[in-house]
């Protein structure tokens, strides 16, 4: 694993890995691919994986490029948002195509199938009626659970 030194010797994930890690993710999980399918198709383990997609561990070039084309997205989609390396922002994340919560609410679980689903009506206004029913869910949370 190639990390950044801590003062305190401990050693972290470098941001870039990190980053990479979680755009192979969040692409993993709007295909609905499971870690173990994208492990197989890599000739991996679906720890190892797990290890690309939180950044514990840096992924080959090669590995990158096969992961891109099973996952039939651009090499660069896994560093889109990320400063520009001849402007010295090599790991700095820059302003988004999409708004910094599309990226949590794609890699969520339940994030990438209500998308999906979601695009799948046909009315706009049913489309609608969706979006004020979790405007609502979001402003009145459930209140604690209460035992009889």
């Amino acid at each position: 694993m190639i990390a950044e030194k801590v003062k305190t010797g401990e050693r972290r994930p470098n941001e870039v890995d990190v980053y990479v890690g979680s755009r192979l993710r969040q692409r993993r999980r709007l295909l609905n691919v499971s870690q173990e399918k994208l492990a197989d198709a890599l000739g991996l383990t679906f720890q190892q994986v797990q290890k690309y997609e939180r950044g514990f561990n840096r992924i080959s070039a090669s590995k990158l490029f096969e992961a891109a084309r099973f996952l039939q997205s651009p090499i660069d989609y896994f560093f889109d948002g990320l400063g520009r390396p001849e402007e010295g922002g090599a790991g700095t994340p820059i302003e988004p195509a999409s708004p910094p919560f599309m990226y949590g609410f794609m890699a969520a679980p339940d994030g990438a199938e209500l998308a999906t689903a979601f695009m799948k009506i046909p009315r706009r206004r049913r489309r609608r009626m969706l979006v004020e029913l979790a405007r609502e869910f979001a402003a009145d949370p459930e209140p604690a659970a209460t035992t009889e």
